[in-house]
């Protein structure tokens, strides 16, 4: 045991020593704001086109790789998932139907990196391969020269499925080229659309006679450049036209009466093919968006008469217009939302009618409208659906098919019966029903088979609530073997998010069922600043009040040890994007608390938000830097800010993608070095740019499922699992 405890310390010795040496050098900045001195040590790092800065972010990241591959059965999950996939065959995502029964999805066959575009003439349809991505040549003439990897991250079908829009994207970038195919023909038109984002704003929106579709322009796709992603543009593109002579037909420039900021992105939303009228959106970090109405054909024929049809004070959510009148859902006086309706002639969004009333204790998802009524799901805590249908003003409660953590719904159309419901949750695979309200039963109809998993048979869920540090109830999902014992020695890979609103649903992660198997514990915390229990919970946990977030996060690991369910150090902690503040701040408000972090793409330096990505919409979640007040809660918030000189740290892997459009991934680089200079534990503290990714998205399958691979192993390493440890030499 002596042997093994120093081959394991002479590991660490070797790699401190190496990390040590090689500090990134420090160039402090000295600023005062609003009577605050702030002190800036590696403020040059931000500078991504120095060449010092560069070596270093790269010396560390060829330190990390060679680090992380010399961990015993590193590859185990990567392992296990390529060997489930095989068993399992294929998989399918991106599903689109048409309302004339035209089936559109994604599918990813066993062994392929990435996803091809299939389709199919109604459910028991025959199966076609349209697109195969590997054969995109794009319009660059350096990516078509070197043949880069594209991944599909958006396909979205003409209203009649005769024409199909295929949105492609490189390294993690999120910036797409779009084609558009014929479906009957499968010809590809010759025009290719690009500097564009439909993964993640305004999509793409076909106009009613399939001839054409909206999407939002970005002027500038240089990542670096200060008007990356500032003043977007809603195009109309018409098939056949020259995509570089862009229609411009709702931006600021284009609309200056409509005072459209730069960090607004203004979009276009359709409903029906039929529909009298376009709604024009502001797209911004928040829920609740300004927006607009016009005429369809006075858009079409040039005019610019948009009118305002509400404003963020009236606080709608979930729009959809049915011939002449507007539903919506209502956060007015109602943190867990009801369903309203209001006439579209003469709209009354502060007094509509409610047609679903707010619930105590569930909050109204989302919903779909039939022929049949109006089908609704609840969440009670984020991770416990309910399914109701509203028929001729009465709610008729639905029993799914299974207790299911999270459901969603789709469906063809007012003028249609079908409606589809997706059941899963954290031990359930994701099934997709279609149900008949006239017989009250479900028929399965998944596109991608189901499997059983014997490997984790025992894999138990419990779903409890912990009180946090002012006595809130915050709910705790825990992922575990039935057979772990209580004695304080599981290793527990705590992952979370909170903020945007966003909610952590259950889902189906062999990840998660993975660690558990393993002896491990997986605890998601549904902290303030989520969307968990309702749009309150949201405001509980942004710019002022985003200390609850990791104070939340603090009290269910605190539980998890007073419980027996883990030990002192024996909690990693893990987030991305602005989950890198929980992650961030709670293992610089208590250090000793947990034994490791891992952090991708994390907003780490949020004091600098104005300066990283997508910095204009960030400051409505995080808060203004030019405030006074705002500057407070954002200095708190900053682990950057809070790592102090002397203190042990926790082990860290801190990861960033170099294409990254919303995270600079000098935040990472920044916290990193400054972590490294100042910890005095014998912990590493492992930097990994991604010279090949971004913010996360839009990767291959194996590239993913490498960096899982990855993390699970550091985690389990640093919390002392005998499978992941050095092995003594003999």
């Amino acid at each position: 045991m002596k042997n093994k405890i120093f081959i394991i310390t002479t590991f660490l010795s070797i790699f401190l020593q190496a990390q040590k040496i090689n500090l990134a050098s420090s160039v402090p900045v000295t600023e005062k704001r609003f009577g605050i001195t702030i002190i800036d040590d590696y403020r040059n790092l931000e500078d991504l086109n120095n060449s010092s800065t560069n070596q270093w972010m790269k010396f560390q990241t060829d330190y990390t790789n060679s680090t992380l591959r010399k961990i015993p059965n590193w590859d185990n999950y990567l392992n296990l998932r390529t060997e489930l996939d095989k068993k399992q065959g294929y998989s399918v995502s991106d599903l689109k139907i048409t309302s004339n029964d035209k089936y559109f999805y994604l599918k990813r066959n066993a062994g392929e990196k990435t996803a091809r575009v299939y389709y199919r003439e109604g459910f028991a349809g025959k199966e076609e391969l349209l697109y195969d991505p590997s054969n995109f040549v794009s319009t660059n003439a350096e990516k078509a020269s070197n043949h880069h990897e594209f991944v599909i991250n958006v396909i979205s079908p003409s209203w009649d499925g005769s024409r199909l829009a295929i949105s492609l994207s490189e390294k993690g970038k999120e910036i797409s080229e779009v084609i558009i195919m014929e479906i009957k023909s499968k010809m590809v038109h010759p025009e290719i659309i690009t500097q564009l984002n439909p993964s993640t704003i305004g999509g793409i929106k076909w106009l009613g006679d399939n001839s054409g579709f909206f999407y939002v322009y970005y002027p500038d796709v240089n990542v670096k450049s200060p008007l990356f992603a500032k003043n977007t543009q809603t195009v109309l593109h018409k098939i056949g036209e020259d995509p570089n002579k862009r229609n411009v037909i709702f931006s600021s420039l284009n609309n200056t009466n409509l005072k459209i900021t730069k960090d607004e992105y203004p979009s276009i939303l359709t409903y029906d093919p039929n529909d009298k009228y376009y709604i024009g959106i502001l797209v911004d970090a928040e829920d609740f968006r300004k927006t607009f109405i016009i005429d369809k054909k006075d858009l079409l024929s040039g005019k610019k008469n948009w009118k305002p049809l509400y404003n963020k004070d009236s606080k709608v959510f979930f729009l959809r217009i049915v011939g002449n009148e507007i539903y919506f859902l209502s956060g007015l006086n109602s943190s867990n939302y009801k369903l309203c309706k209001t006439d579209l002639t003469n709209p009354n969004f502060n007094n509509p009618e409610v047609l679903v009333p707010e619930k105590k204790d569930e909050v109204i998802k989302g919903y779909s409208i039939t022929k049949d009524g109006i089908y609704y799901n609840t969440t009670k805590n984020g991770v416990e659906s309910k399914l109701y249908v509203l028929k001729d003003y009465k709610e008729i409660p639905i029993k799914l098919p299974f207790v299911s953590g999270n459901i969603d719904l789709s469906s063809k159309g007012t003028d249609f019966s079908d409606i589809w419901v997706k059941c899963s949750g954290w031990a359930n695979a994701e099934q997709r029903y279609r149900y008949d309200l006239s017989t009250n039963t479900f028929t399965q109809e998944n596109l991608a088979p189901i499997l059983e998993y014997p490997e984790f048979k025992d894999v138990i869920v419990e779903e409890i609530t912990v009180k946090s540090h002012d006595g809130t109830e915050v709910p705790l999902s825990l992922i575990y073997s039935k057979n772990l014992k209580r004695d304080g020695s599981a290793p527990v890979l705590m992952q979370c998010y909170g903020a945007f609103g966003e909610s952590y649903y259950p889902f189906f992660a062999i990840s998660y069922l993975s660690w558990a198997s393993q002896g491990g514990i997986i605890a998601v915390p549904h902290v303030r600043g989520g969307g968990e229990k309702g749009e309150q919970w949201h405001v509980d946990g942004k710019k002022l009040k985003k200390p609850n977030s990791w104070k939340d996060l603090i009290a269910c690991a605190e539980y998890l040890i007073n419980k027996k369910y883990t030990s002192t150090k024996k909690i990693a902690v893990w987030g991305a994007s602005a989950g890198g503040i929980l992650v961030g701040r709670a293992i610089t408000e208590k250090p000793d608390l947990f034994g490791a972090a891992i952090v991708e793409s994390g907003v780490l330096n949020p004091l600098r938000v104005e300066k990283s990505g997508n910095g204009g919409t960030s400051i409505k979640e995080y808060g203004d830097p030019n405030d006074s007040i705002e500057f407070k809660g954002l200095l708190e918030m900053d682990a950057y800010q809070h790592i102090k000189k002397g203190v042990q740290y926790p082990a860290m892997l801190i990861c960033a993608g170099i294409n990254d459009p919303r995270v600079s991934p000098w935040q990472s680089s920044k916290f990193s070095a400054k972590a490294l200079a100042s910890s005095t534990s014998d912990k590493p503290i492992l930097l990994d740019i991604d010279y090949e990714g971004g913010h996360g998205g839009d990767v291959t399958v194996l590239k993913r499922y490498t960096s899982l691979s990855e993390i699970f192993a550091f985690a389990f390493w640093q919390l002392g699992h005998p499978s992941y440890q050095p092995k003594e030499k003999r």
